[in-house]
């Protein structure tokens, strides 16, 4: 089983948008798999994407404050910004990249002689 973890702490911010300030515009992403199976030295099996994403700031419906804005927040503007079939789509890049580490289709191996 892989374990998928959203990181969307980094975000770019419009100072002041309208009549509210530090509104987020841009949300830099890092998702992060990891596997329950490990590797001969006892390490978990990992995969990762890193993106960004706009957000879409001309219809502020419920606008949340800077200081009060949480990853998962972020994470749901990212996700619901980008729809669920990328978000599957980058879910499953992370599971195959796990996938080959665990089962490789391809190894570089170095002749000794």
């Amino acid at each position: 089983m892989t374990t998928i973890n959203w990181n969307c702490k980094t975000v770019d911010v419009y100072p002041a948008e309208g009549e509210y300030t530090d509104v987020v515009y841009n949300v830099h992403w890092i998702v992060t798999g990891t596997s329950d199976q490990v590797d001969a030295e006892g390490n978990p099996y990992t995969g990762r994407v890193i993106g960004t994403e706009m957000l879409d700031t001309s219809t502020i419906v419920d606008f949340v404050p800077f200081a009060d804005l949480t990853n998962e927040i972020a994470v749901q503007w990212t996700k619901d910004a980008m729809g669920p079939e990328k978000v599957a789509e980058i879910e499953a890049n992370i599971q195959s990249q796990i996938d080959a580490l665990i089962t490789p289709t391809s190894v570089t191996m170095t002749i000794s002689v």
